[in-house]
């Protein structure tokens, strides 16, 4: 008796077993293809967002901001009070108004008036808050002196060479700022060393 079982035909594999292996390969090739479009996502955000310029304009944005609220304090705490001795200026400048228009209400103060400007504000009454104004350009003024004298001091003991203050001239020829320490104008691109008028001479020599 022949052991040979060469001719019988292999029994064919259930239906279902099918249809789930391909369901199992179907689930395997997405889950690969979701893990590799999150490792692109990533590595894409990652050079967006986690770069060394990045970085250091964030923690430069938040010593800033730090920097910002100590020099507004010392401007409105320290630089502003002696101000206020000086006539005309006091601390309550902010609170000063002029009525341009009386609201309704006006006649039953008794001539007083408004006393702030929420009051006119409250009475419909329009008027020119001056007081703000002034205010706010005393507090600029006080925060640009403040840096300067800021920037000046770090510049006196900065020895990198790279000052915070960027001293101007203007062109000989177009007459625009540029460094003091150009040689070169970066706008008409004439030299600054006086080269021009020798190249000038030279030309009318020439003829």
């Amino acid at each position: 008796m022949s052991g040979d079982n060469s001719g019988l035909d292999t029994p064919e594999r259930p239906r279902h077993l099918l249809h789930l292996e391909a369901s199992q390969e179907m689930l395997a090739h997405a889950g690969e293809e979701v893990v590799n479009r999150g490792k692109a996502m990533w590595a894409g955000f990652s050079d967006f967002a986690l770069q060394d310029n990045v970085l250091e304009v964030a923690v430069g944005l938040i010593i800033a901001a730090a920097f910002t609220t100590v020099v507004t304090s010392f401007v409105s705490e320290i630089l502003l009070p002696p101000l206020s001795l000086i006539p005309g200026i006091n601390r309550n400048m902010d609170s000063k108004f002029a009525i341009l228009r009386r609201g309704p209400n006006f006649n039953k103060t008794d001539g007083i008036g408004y006393n702030t400007l929420e009051q006119a504000a409250a009475d419909g009454a329009v008027v020119m808050a001056y007081g703000a104004f002034l205010n706010k350009i005393v507090n600029f003024l006080g925060v640009g002196f403040a840096l300067y004298g800021v920037a000046v001091v770090y510049e006196m003991f900065n020895q990198s060479g790279d000052p915070i203050i960027k001293h101007m001239v203007k062109c000989k020829y177009c007459r625009k700022r540029i460094s003091v320490k150009a040689k070169r104008c970066v706008n008409c691109t004439s030299w600054q060393d006086g080269r021009e008028e020798k190249i000038a001479e030279s030309g009318d020599l020439l003829r």
